[in-house]
C-alpha cells in the first residue's frame, strides 16, 4: 500500500475504494473473530476508565462498539451510523452545550482527525469544569516505530505540528492518520498545548502494550497469541510496560483534564 502526500501537515497511505462504512464492519468482524483482542481490548478499557472521574462520559469513535458491549455506560458517537453509534457525529465540531459531560474517551482516534487542535477545543468546551479526556493511541518508541513503519498501514510521522489550525478537507478519507500524534501531543506539545487551548492540559500519560497488542496483531487478520495465553502475557506486561515502556511499547495512554 503506496504512501501519497496530502498536504503539508500529514501523510497518509492510499487505501482501497469502499469508505468508511465497509471499514467499520471489516473491523467489527475482526473483533468478532479474535477473542484475544477483545481480552486485550477489555484491559485497555480498565485502564481507561480507572482515570476517569464520576459522572456521565462521551465516547468519541465508538468504533466496532467495544465499550457498551462491554458493559460500559457511555453516549457513543462516530461519523457513520452504526448500531453502537449513539450520534454520529465529527469530533471537530461536537453537537453537545457547553460543559455537557465529565469525561471524554477516545480509543484509536486521534490520530485519525484531520485538526486535532479543533478536537482538543472542543473536548475543552463539552467537558465540565475538572472534566477528563482519556485517550488510547499508537505509541511511538524505537521499537514500535520500527515495526509500525514497516509492517502498519497508517503511516507514523513525527514533524507533524498537531496544534496547528486550518480548514477542513470535506474530501478527505476520515480514516487518513499519522500514527505518531497522540506521542507528539504527550510528549513534544504538552507544554504548549494550555497555550493554544486555554484551560486544557496533558494530566498524565503512560506506556502500554509492549507484548500483547503487537503479538495479537491488533485489528489485521493475523494472530499470534492464543486466547488461553492472554491473560498470562498482559500479566507480565505490567511489569514489562513499567520498566521497558518507554522504549517497547506500542501503545500510549493519555489523560487530559479541563482546569
Amino acid at each position: 500500500m503506496g504512501l501519497t502526500k496530502q498536504s503539508s501537515h500529514h501523510l497518509i497511505r492510499a487505501r482501497p475504494p469502499g469508505g468508511a462504512v465497509n471499514i467499520l464492519l471489516e473491523q467489527e468482524r475482526v473483533w468478532r473473530e479474535k477473542p484475544s483482542l477483545r481480552t486485550i481490548y477489555s484491559s485497555y478499557f480498565k485502564m481507561v476508565f480507572h482515570h476517569c472521574i464520576s459522572g456521565n462520559t462521551l465516547e468519541i469513535g465508538a468504533g466496532s462498539g467495544g465499550l457498551k458491549s462491554s458493559g460500559y455506560k457511555v453516549v457513543s458517537t462516530d461519523i457513520a451510523k452504526r448500531s453502537t453509534v449513539d450520534i454520529v457525529s465529527d469530533a471537530q465540531s461536537l453537537p453537545f452545550a457547553d460543559s455537557s459531560f465529565n469525561n471524554i474517551v477516545a480509543i484509536d482516534v486521534f490520530h485519525h482527525i484531520e485538526r486535532p487542535v479543533r478536537f482538543l477545543r472542543e473536548a475543552q468546551r463539552v467537558l465540565s469544569s475538572k472534566g477528563r479526556l482519556v485517550m488510547l493511541e499508537p505509541g511511538i518508541t524505537p521499537v514500535s516505530n520500527w515495526f509500525y513503519r514497516r509492517f502498519h498501514p497508517e503511516p507514523v510521522d513525527m514533524s507533524q505540528d498537531i496544534l496547528i489550525d486550518g480548514p477542513i478537507d470535506n474530501s478527505r478519507d476520515p480514516f487518513d492518520s499519522n500514527q505518531a500524534m497522540g506521542t507528539l501531543l504527550a510528549t513534544q506539545f504538552c507544554e504548549k498545548l494550555p497555550m493554544i487551548v486555554p484551560g486544557m492540559r496533558v494530566r498524565k500519560y503512560q506506556w502500554i502494550g509492549s507484548l500483547a497488542y503487537p503479538l495479537s496483531g491488533g485489528f489485521q487478520q493475523w494472530c499470534l497469541v492464543p486466547q488461553w495465553f492472554t491473560r498470562p502475557i498482559l500479566a507480565m506486561e505490567s511489569f514489562v510496560d513499567l520498566m521497558f515502556g518507554r522504549w517497547l511499547a506500542f501503545r500510549i495512554l493519555i489523560v487530559l483534564d479541563k482546569y
